[in-house]
């Protein structure tokens, strides 16, 4: 989404689509945070096989609208590291949500039990506890 684009409607549904609604959005989102990937290689590794064409465009795209950040690797110039922005990193509950929906409705979901019963009994803390994580890696 370019930053100059019209969007759609008014509706925060249609704004939370249109800046992160795409599959590969979001799993960019979730290995930064459930996994501190930050390169471009480290995304390319995840099991779900994105295309590079795919990841330079979601990389892209996801830096336009504010979620992500990239600056040069302190160690390899020539490499770019990406980091959540606190946009970004406000959309963990959401990832959240996600997660214990998905291990609800899939049962070959690897979502560990005890996690899933951390998450219900008090996702205020889990959320903070992943959002300070997140920090920590910046």
């Amino acid at each position: 989404m370019k930053k100059n684009k019209q969007k759609r409607s008014p509706c925060p549904v249609n704004f939370a689509l249109e800046t992160f609604g795409d599959v590969w959005s979001l799993l960019i989102v979730r290995d930064i945070i459930n996994s501190h990937k930050s390169t471009y290689g480290e995304f390319l590794d995840s099991d779900e096989n994105i295309s590079t064409n795919i990841l330079a465009d979601r990389l892209v795209r996801l830096e336009e609208v504010g979620v992500l950040k990239k600056t040069k690797d302190k160690k390899d110039k020539r490499k770019d590291r990406y980091t959540l922005t606190q946009k970004g990193i406000d959309l963990y509950p959401i990832i959240l949500e996600m997660m214990l929906w998905g291990a609800k409705y899939d049962p070959q979901a690897p979502v560990p039990k005890e996690f899933i019963a951390r998450a219900k009994k008090n996702r205020g803390e889990l959320i903070k506890e992943k959002q300070d994580g997140v920090l920590k890696f910046m």
